[in-house]
């Protein structure tokens, strides 16, 4: 989150890059904000777009001891989409409903400012929403004890947690330690940490199968099954986006889009997309990435990717770039700039 007081402060991957006058690529291919003592993301961990508190990383270049933020919760915190959801108690796509309600989108702030900032929220006014929800008692919701106990945000690595203690524990063990439900929180989240592990294990040693690797793990026999599937699609995904950031980063350094950490997800039948937010200014709001069809413009900024229908999309605002499956940034950012050049329709 971002401190009260300290937003003039929020400083994106893209100003550390030029805090220290490297390119964004370079930046995030060395991961130069991952060195040890560098100073940890103010933003929360599952933000897509990560920020740092420019005061503690100017120190940190300086040789300087880091300053430490401020650890009391006030009411003009800035929080983020993940971290409102967790004040009120809900998962973010549940927050992502809220959020549209007049008592919460007055006071939006959008960092950094503008079209392709993050958006977030004072606490005070994430506070006063829950407090005049409707339902039973202050806040409204759930009855205490019949949901997941804990913030969404720190399931996934609380059942690390417990796996790094006992890789073979049950779902009840983890439902019943965590606060939160069997079905399908424990269930799920128990085995997308098994399959990101295996993952872990298979890229380390390619000859193994994820089978076989979740036998080293030490996991139960009667979750192999599952695991390795998640596994298997979060080895495809981490082959593509290498590719997929490597464009993100370009087309950012070039001023066209916004620096994000690109998220590469499962669409379809096993098929892989990845969307980019374009800068404020661009004909298009995003670029998508689709495995199928190559890059293609997108017509709306909350659902870039829209929904899949086993078909290229085509229509209004939407324009397929580049020769390939995947093309150079170069190529890709001739064809952004010049209406006229792209296609209606991916090539066959």
């Amino acid at each position: 989150m971002i401190r009260a007081g300290r937003l003039k402060n929020a400083q994106t991957m893209a100003d550390l890059a030029a805090q220290l006058g490297v390119q964004l690529g370079t930046f995030r291919n060395k991961k130069l904000h991952t060195q040890p003592g560098h100073p940890a993301p103010i933003s929360s961990p599952s933000s897509r777009a990560l920020l740092w508190d420019s005061e503690q990383t100017t120190a940190f270049h300086a040789g300087k001891p880091v300053p430490a933020l401020p650890a009391d919760d006030d009411d003009e915190d800035l929080l983020d989409r993940h971290e409102a959801a967790a004040e009120m108690g809900v998962a973010p796509a549940s927050w992502n409903k809220y959020k549209s309600d007049p008592k919460l989108a007055e006071h939006v702030v959008l960092v950094p400012a503008g079209d392709g900032g993050t958006e977030h929220w004072p606490r005070r006014a994430v506070r006063l929403f829950k407090a005049s929800r409707p339902g039973r008692g202050a806040g409204g919701g759930r009855r205490a004890g019949s949901g997941d106990m804990i913030p969404r945000d720190e399931i996934l690595p609380r059942i690390a947690e417990l796996l790094d203690s006992n890789p073979a524990i049950t779902l009840t063990e983890v439902a019943d330690t965590l606060g939160i439900t069997k079905f399908p929180t424990a269930q799920a989240g128990l085995a997308q940490v098994r399959g990101r592990r295996i993952a872990d294990l298979v890229e380390a040693d390619p000859a193994l199968t994820p089978a076989e690797a979740a036998e080293r793990l030490g996991y139960p026999t009667v979750t192999h099954r599952g695991a390795a599937t998640i596994a298997e699609a979060e080895l495809r995904n981490r082959r593509a986006r290498p590719y997929v950031q490597q464009v993100a980063d370009a087309l950012a350094e070039a001023g066209v889009a916004e620096p994000v950490e690109v998220e590469v997800r499962r669409i379809g039948d096993e098929q892989l997309a990845a969307a980019v937010p374009l800068a404020a200014g661009q004909a298009s709001p995003a670029l998508v990435w689709d495995q199928r069809y190559g890059w293609r413009t997108a017509n709306s900024r909350r659902h870039p990717m829209g929904k899949d229908t086993g078909t290229a999309p085509e229509g209004e605002g939407i324009r397929y770039l580049g020769t390939s499956i995947r093309p150079e940034p170069a190529e890709l950012l001739e064809q952004l700039a010049d209406g006229r050049k792209g296609s209606k329709r991916p090539k066959a």
